[in-house]
């Protein structure tokens, strides 16, 4: 399965672990992030429309050190999905998606007419940072009950095949206990962050369960306690 992410920052964490925990079923899934941080759709659009090889290209969760256009990366596998997002801080709202994302949907369509288009929806800043409070939110549940009705109403748009929900796994990690989901109030954190991430993303393209997926090589420690909530997570959730 190849995938390719025309993302930022919060498709990188997504995406760090993803093919070494389908290693780790038995399942081969090539991941490509195209990477340039806080890269909004409507930069995407630009980048589109001028051809530069603006993207850091990050296979399997790994940057290569190649820089890529848009349509560059588009013609270089015979994809099988692409995902876009929005940059985190206009994912709340609607109307900065448009008309962008209809305009990127189109043209990939056209270079790629055979991948399934995929939302992901991306998550709500740390309860009580300063980032959060900027963008009017009280709580990161607030921000991400916001961000997932923006982020319905773009996959109804260009007829996305699914959402991934990234934002509602990272919430329901708060709700479950942990103290820590973002490293910098924004950011998911190198270990359990990412791992959630990673595996709701698995689960989300393959269907398959979680709950016996022994991939633990993390950049950063999570314990086996936490390890059991987060698949327990991905699978009510995902």
């Amino acid at each position: 399965m190849n995938i390719l992410s025309i993302g930022n920052s919060f498709s990188q964490d997504a995406t760090r672990y993803l093919h070494q925990i389908a290693r780790a079923d038995g399942v081969d899934i090539r991941t490509v992030n195209l990477y340039i941080g806080g890269c909004s759709l409507s930069r995407h659009y630009r980048n589109m429309m001028s051809g530069e090889r603006a993207y850091s290209l990050e296979v399997n969760g790994v940057a290569t050190g190649f820089n890529v256009s848009l349509v560059e990366a588009l013609v270089n596998c015979d994809w099988d999905y692409i995902t876009f997002q929005q940059v985190s801080s206009l994912s709340a709202d609607y109307d900065s998606f448009q008309p962008y994302l209809t305009l990127l949907s189109d043209y990939v369509r056209e270079y790629v007419p055979k991948a399934k288009q995929v939302i992901h929806q991306v998550w709500g800043y740390e309860t009580g940072s300063a980032l959060l409070t900027s963008k009017g939110f009280a709580t990161q549940a607030e921000m991400t009950a916001k961000e997932i009705e923006a982020y319905d109403r773009a996959a109804e748009d260009i007829g996305a095949e699914f959402i991934i929900p990234s934002g509602k796994i990272m919430l329901e990690l708060v709700n479950r206990g942990f103290e820590k989901v973002h490293r910098d109030t924004f950011h998911a954190t190198y270990g359990a962050g990412r791992y959630a991430l990673g595996l709701g993303w698995y689960r989300k393209f393959t269907g398959n369960s979680v709950e016996n997926n022994s991939f633990c090589d993390f950049d950063e420690e999570v314990t086996p306690e936490q390890i059991n909530v987060i698949k327990s997570v991905i699978m009510e959730n995902v």
